[in-house]
């Protein structure tokens, strides 16, 4: 697993211009092998409340019993690349976005790079689960399990992944004469602030690695697609590159996370005692499609806006301020076939209450596609109702991981996504407009102090056309700390010509 592939966590409320949030492995998944595992029931869930003492053997014990069950996962990935600088593997978040180090123009070549992360058994037929982005793209993984020799690794492929939770399940090929000890599933909904928790993984490519902390927080944001977002458990227990997909454990000994993401300030990548994992819980769900080899969610074709006071709800009519307000209606999408416009207030859904935008989010990716929900919307005040048949989310089609990343090497401060037919449509740009979109600016950085804003498109740096974020990020990376850039911008249909001084 590289060090250095890192992303910005630029949704998480306690963000800071310096600091990055570093995805702890990020490597490409872009296959999905049909898998001899069959559909099973959910593993059993421990909901009894935690209690006890903690003493000098508390976590001695858990690392005893616990570690056996977790696995360390490498994979190798062709990558058609100019120059890899690489410390582990491939620096693949940086070059998706930012372009490769060497000279515009150059010849690329394919390159074989190395990835390391961690997995978890979850059933004796040797089904493992870690992270999507830690199998992405692999063309060859290998699992060592815990006791075994040096160097003795098994064959894995891949049954199912999920973009939106970052989760995916493997099943050996190959698999060691001895029983494989499972993992055995807590309840994360269970879990509070300063709840203790421990984290075991392949760190740096150690191998078989215990830290131990507390819950700092419940319910951050975490971008895993644009405009989507899974909420985490946020833990101090030190979590590093190659951590990826290990468990997160309760007092008891039993998953309640799958470690995924990292506060990085730099490309080093370490611990700064700020990590996250995905709340098993929402994984376990998912764990009969992710089986089946595809996760399949529903979708409306709307955009909610955010931030949205009470009061505001209240004056469009919410007389109790819950609802979710509809920015964006897709064109030809399921909502706008219905009826659905701009400025409504979505107040029922199914003919359950509305309480925010989660909510609504929550129950529409849960509904099976082909599904026809009425909808209760508020429309100028007034009360109405539609009829919305829902369709199958397709998260490669909105963009998907590839077309996001945080602009942090080049030091301004924004999240740059490629423009793509789909999001020119949305915002309203001539047809065969190419650029950068701007989708998130830094508080206080300094895109936000040149008030470069979401939705702005850069399509010109420093005299340069610009056709992609990539390209974008490639030519903002040759501005020099202290440096100015130049852009133009189109925003609203104007360009616009702004300077903006590198930090």
């Amino acid at each position: 697993m590289s060090t250095r592939k890192t992303t910005l966590f630029y949704v998480v409320l306690i963000a800071v211009a310096s600091m990055a949030i570093g995805m702890v492995i990020a490597s490409r998944m872009g296959l999905s092998p049909e898998s001899s595992a069959q559909q099973g029931p959910l593993p059993a869930v421990n909901s009894a409340p935690l209690a006890g003492p903690v003493d000098a053997t508390t976590f001695r014990n858990i690392a005893r019993a616990q570690t056996p069950m977790v696995v360390n996962i490498r994979t190798e990935q062709k990558r058609r690349t100019q120059e890899l600088t690489e410390f582990f593997g491939g620096d693949e978040l940086f070059r998706r976005f930012f372009g490769d180090p060497g000279q515009r123009g150059e010849r690329p070549r394919e390159q074989v790079t190395e990835s390391a992360g961690t997995g978890f058994v979850v059933d004796k037929s040797g089904l493992i689960l870690t992270n999507s982005h830690v199998v992405e793209g692999a063309t060859k993984i290998e699992v060592g399990l815990f006791g075994g020799e040096r160097g003795e690794y098994y064959d894995a492929k891949v049954v199912g992944r999920d973009q939106l939770t970052d989760s995916a399940l493997i099943e050996l090929v190959e698999k060691p004469a001895r029983e494989l000890p499972v993992a055995v599933f807590g309840d994360s909904d269970q879990l509070e602030q300063g709840d203790w928790v421990m984290a075991i993984g392949n760190p740096f490519n150690l191998g078989h690695t215990v830290t131990v902390g507390v819950v700092s927080a419940k319910g951050r944001p975490f971008p895993t697609a644009p405009g989507r977002q899974q909420y985490m458990l946020q833990t101090d227990a030190a979590i590093n590159p190659g951590n990826s997909g290990g468990p997160l454990l309760n007092l008891r000994g039993e998953v309640v996370g799958i470690n995924t993401a990292i506060y990085s300030n730099g490309m080093a990548g370490g611990n700064l005692g700020i990590g996250f994992a995905v709340p098993i819980n929402v994984v376990r769900e998912l764990l009969p499609q992710l089986r089946a080899g595809k996760v399949i969610r529903g979708r409306i074709g709307v955009s909610l806006a955010t931030q949205v006071q009470r009061d505001v709800l209240e004056q469009m009519g919410a007389k109790d301020g819950k609802g979710a307000l509809v920015q964006q209606v897709e064109e030809g999408g399921p909502a706008a076939k219905a009826g659905m416009r701009r400025g409504d207030v979505i107040v029922d859904f199914g003919g359950q209450k509305v309480t925010d935008n989660d909510d609504l989010v929550d129950r529409v990716v849960r509904t099976k596609p082909g599904t026809s929900v009425p909808v209760g919307l508020l429309r100028d005040g007034k009360p109405t109702s539609l009829t919305v048949t829902v369709e199958e989310l397709d998260l490669e089609s909105e963009g998907g991981r590839e077309t996001t990343d945080e602009d942090t090497s080049t030091g301004f401060g924004m999240t740059l996504q490629d423009l793509t037919p789909d999001i020119a449509r949305q915002l309203r740009v001539p047809a065969g407009t190419s650029g950068a979109v701007v989708v998130d600016v830094e508080p206080r950085s300094a895109a936000a102090q040149a008030f470069i804003q979401p939705r702005d498109i850069i399509i010109e740096v420093n005299r340069t056309p610009v056709s992609s974020a990539a390209e974008a990020g490639r030519e903002l990376q040759k501005v020099r700390s202290g440096q100015i850039a130049m852009l133009v911008l189109l925003r609203a249909n104007q360009e616009v010509f702004v300077t903006v001084r590198k930090e």
